[in-house]
């Protein structure tokens, strides 16, 4: 099958809710994509930060291969070995949180944190203590309840009205968070670097300040690293760095290398408030995708990992600033931590990242004006230079 038929054929058969390049992905080998006509692309994409360990890992193909042969799926009605063990791994490698609770996605990670938010407020509370304060510039997904703490209007406007009972306020802005609180409120949720929302990075006060004033209010603090957690921002959790722990935490992306999953983790003090029927799923922590993000979680927690990936950021924060040197009135802002970085530029990031398939190198963007790089957590400084030419090129 050509290139042309098969984007016709997606043209014609799949719903268009993506922009696609016209080329074909075919497969992948470290850190690099392939296309149907032979052409290499770097990726600095890496599946919207899912694709942590690259491509073709062996340790993540021996983890499908055995679990494939032994059990795919039997549902959450039986117990099953290895999501036991993956829950263990993530509470152990976690001492803020007692409890995990399984799903297929971000999102459905960011639906549960809302339904055990609220819940745990009505059992401790009484009614009317369900409003959550989210951020400008968030995104935590497109389900109903996670677009509705999405803050951005192209993703909500089409879709009102979206779940009720949510507040605003500005991200990083202490004074405005307080404005927000009040007794009605039962969690406050915010991203530590901001994902969709321009890769802003949470200061330090501020979570500070967002930490004091759940505790003011008996709020819970949730943290979505769904996109900056497992490793990315070069500690296993990016909230380490701000040497305070949230509540309860949603995480997807990376975590099963490629398959779907995400989790919320929670206090016990939370966990006693769910009891059996308040919530569930159909595929959510099935053994297949569980025994792989063993192996992958096993992998990326692991400190040696961790400081290669603390040793790249280092570079990769010495090019970038290397590149806003040299070209001051087109490279405005660098923003981000670790391997999820922002530029902002002048002029249309959108056509920055069309440009650069030219250069070989897959970027994405985040907003109209920044450029956000997500590389493999496993790459090396000659990638960054790599990567930092094509972009350098193509600006």
């Amino acid at each position: 099958m050509s290139k042309l038929s098969s984007v016709e054929l997606e043209q014609e058969y799949i719903l268009q809710t993506y922009a696609r390049p016209d080329f074909v992905i075919e497969r992948g080998e470290g850190v690099y994509l392939f296309d149907t006509a032979g052409r290499r692309y770097l990726d600095f994409v890496a599946g919207i930060a899912v694709n942590a360990l690259g491509y073709g890992d062996p340790d993540v193909t021996r983890a499908i291969n055995e679990q494939a042969t032994r059990l795919i799926h039997v549902s959450n009605l039986y117990h099953t070995l290895p999501g036991v063990d993956l829950a263990r791994q993530l509470v152990e490698s976690s001492p803020a949180f007692d409890k995990v609770f399984f799903s297929n996605s971000g999102a459905e990670a960011i639906e549960g944190a809302i339904k055990f938010a609220r819940r745990h407020a009505l059992e401790h509370f009484g009614a009317g203590k369900n409003t959550i304060v989210a951020f400008e510039g968030s995104f935590h997904g497109r389900t109903m309840g996670a677009v509705a703490l999405t803050a951005r209007e192209k993703y909500r406007a089409p879709f009102m009205p979206v779940m009720p009972g949510v507040r605003f306020a500005d991200f990083n802005d202490g004074a405005s968070l307080a404005a927000a609180m009040g007794d009605d409120v039962c969690a406050v949720i915010l991203e530590p670097v901001q994902g969709e929302g321009g890769l802003r990075t949470a200061t330090s006060e501020f979570l500070h300040q967002a930490r004091a004033l759940c505790d003011q209010h008996r709020a819970l603090l949730i943290f979505d690293e769904i996109q900056c957690g497992v490793g990315r921002t070069g500690t296993l959790w990016a909230h380490e760095f701000y040497d305070l722990a949230p509540d309860m935490m949603t995480i997807a992306k990376p975590l099963a290398g490629g398959l779907p999953i995400g989790a919320v983790l929670l206090q016990q003090r939370i966990a006693d408030s769910i009891h059996a029927g308040d919530h569930g799923t159909t595929f959510g922590g099935n053994p297949l995708v569980t025994h792989v993000a063993k192996t992958v979680f096993a992998k990326i927690s692991d400190p040696h990992f961790l400081a290669h990936v603390r040793e790249v950021s280092n570079y990769l924060d010495e090019s970038l600033n290397e590149l806003a040197a040299d070209m001051p009135g087109r490279v405005l802002e660098l923003r981000g931590r670790g391997l999820m970085r922002g530029v902002r530029i002048a002029g249309s990031a959108g056509d920055v990242r069309i440009a650069a398939h030219d250069q070989g190198l897959l970027i994405a963007t985040a907003g109209d004006d920044v450029l956000r790089l997500l590389p493999p957590l496993t790459i090396e400084t000659h990638h960054v230079d790599e990567a930092l030419n094509a972009l350098r090129r193509t600006l």
